[in-house]
């Protein structure tokens, strides 16, 4: 078994923000300690709102070698783009 405690990943949110941004990482034996921690390390000038910490190992994410066979399939849904749609007269430019 393992000594070190696990990695967590910290989010914290501004004054100002209504998104979570991520701060940076941590280690910590459980949640609550994590919170903590980070609020100790992350939030020294008052300058976070709320605290997400989220344990490394459970992030799935993708390899940046990934990146063609992942995105590239969304530039042949040319329904996402609104060049399809008709503006009516009354709305103007957009």
């Amino acid at each position: 078994m393992s000594s070190e405690w696990p990695l967590w990943e910290v989010f914290i949110r501004g004054q100002h923000g209504l998104n979570h941004r991520h701060v940076g990482s941590l280690h910590a034996p459980d949640a609550e300690m994590a919170v903590n921690n980070a609020r100790d390390v992350y939030t020294r000038r008052n300058e976070g709102v709320s605290i997400w910490v989220v344990r490394s190992s459970d992030i799935a994410a993708s390899a940046p070698s990934d990146k063609g066979p992942l995105f590239d399939p969304s530039n042949s849904k040319v329904y996402r783009h609104p060049t399809f749609f008709d503006v009516p007269e009354e709305v103007g430019h957009m």
